[in-house]
């Protein structure tokens, strides 16, 4: 069961922070691919300095965006922990110059501001000497030429006891995770896909979880015993079923590169969030802070911009469900919880009027939610006795824009209705 606070969060933060800031690679993938060895990759260690990381700086930046979550990779598949772990001397604290527990700096600043505290983990350890002991469901592959020495056995033999051993140690420092920084509000586990449900062993690990903070919220990588689904980088078509969550980034990379000049413009990043809220769902946003702890001047005017955009609009965004169809209207929306406001997206600038097709209810008042402004209407058709409505024609014009995305407030008599028939011959005209 989803906390309600979720379904109504509407935008998350993401963070990927970690060593792979330090070169500007990609997180552990970069070796796993053979791009670079794990020994070069590891040595970005004695570059991670965290000299100008300020969590208090992160929260506020969080806080201004209009997220109310914020979820931080607390170690990555490269294994390196960005907290004072026990069972593993992979760590920022122990090995590296920064020296610090970020995780309990991060949750502190977070917790203090009333942002809801995500942690990310991820479940595989491609540096675990203990992890490539078995293969995906215990299955030897036929061709062992194509194993990852870093993901499973390379000479066909499995060691259930090295896979006990690493489950706990997971265990362990989930523990370490779940009890030392206060109420972690949700759990976002990645790289469930490299071991099955039994591998992993499901449902028991959900419940050892739960045991924690029988509220918390866990996302869908977990083979099947997630809360809510995670599509990634590419907005869902179709609505997921129940709550969802869609991931992405501000320009193609998740960590810090600096070479990575393919941004999203604050344009279309609203328009993606919009279309995420008008599915029911939430955007989780990712940035990814340098080395030292700041975040890159455009990732940061995308998180001011798009916060700016919310607080403008937020009745049409806090506090709404899902819109209406796109059949209805070729734009986003979102419907008030007492049913009796639709908040329509316009996207572009109008040549003239804004249609929508099947609203059943009168409409009482239309705005233009940024400026105020009243708009007029008229509705064209319809066969009343039939109760099929006609086209609603708003007249809006490009000055009654907003120079992103516009919202207009309908104010309807009664809970909103929309007909979704066919239409009818019209008899006793």
């Amino acid at each position: 069961m989803v906390q309600k606070w979720f379904e109504e969060a509407k935008l998350g933060i993401f963070i990927h922070y970690g060593i792979y800031a330090v070169n500007g690679i990609a997180e552990s993938w970069s070796f796993y691919n053979g791009r670079i060895s794990h020994e070069d990759y590891m040595k970005q260690l004695d570059g991670f300095t965290a000299k100008n990381f300020d969590a208090a700086k992160w929260a506020d930046l969080i806080e201004k965006s209009g997220a109310k979550y914020a979820v931080l990779t607390t170690k990555h598949h490269d294994g390196v922990a960005l907290w004072d772990t026990q069972y593993s001397d992979l760590n920022v604290v122990q090995k590296t110059p920064a020296k610090r527990d970020l995780i309990k700096e991060y949750a502190e600043a977070i917790t203090k501001k009333g942002i809801k505290l995500g942690m990310y983990y991820s479940l595989i350890d491609w540096s675990h000497p203990d992890y490539p002991s078995v293969y995906e469901g215990g299955k030897v592959p036929e061709d062992l030429s194509k194993v990852n020495k870093f993901s499973s056995p390379v000479d066909g033999v499995q060691d259930e006891e090295k896979w006990k051993r690493f489950l706990e140690f997971n265990n362990n420092q989930l523990k370490e995770l779940l009890t030392n920084y206060g109420k972690v509000d949700l759990l976002w586990f990645d790289g469930d896909w490299e071991r099955s449900a039994e591998q992993w062993n499901l449902p028991e690990f959900k419940h050892y979880l739960q045991s924690f903070n029988p509220d918390i919220i866990i996302n869908s990588r977990l083979q099947g015993h997630g809360d809510y689904k995670t599509p990634e980088q590419g907005i869902p078509i179709t609505r997921p079923e129940g709550p969802w969550e869609f991931c992405t980034t501000i320009n193609s990379s998740w960590g810090y590169q600096p070479a990575d000049n393919e941004y999203k413009s604050l344009k279309q990043i609203i328009r993606m969030f919009c279309d995420c809220i008008t599915m029911g769902g939430n955007m989780l946003l990712d940035i990814g802070p340098m080395e030292d702890g700041t975040v890159d001047k455009r990732q940061e005017d995308i998180l001011l911009g798009l916060g700016k955009w919310i607080s403008t609009h937020e009745e049409a965004v806090y506090n709404t469900t899902e819109g209406i169809h796109t059949r209805y209207y070729l734009g986003g929306s979102t419907v008030s919880k007492d049913k009796k406001s639709l908040y329509l997206f316009v996207y572009d600038d109008p040549k003239e009027c804004i249609c929508l097709k099947g609203l059943s209810n009168k409409i009482n008042k239309i705005t233009v939610l940024h400026s105020g402004k009243e708009l007029d209407h008229e509705i064209h058709g319809g066969v009343p006795w039939f109760n099929i409505p006609g086209t609603t024609w708003i007249y809006m014009t490009p000055e009654d824009a907003h120079e992103h995305v516009t919202v207009l407030k309908l104010e309807l008599e009664g809970e909103l209705d929309m007909y979704g028939g066919s239409g009818a011959v019209v008899t006793h005209n």
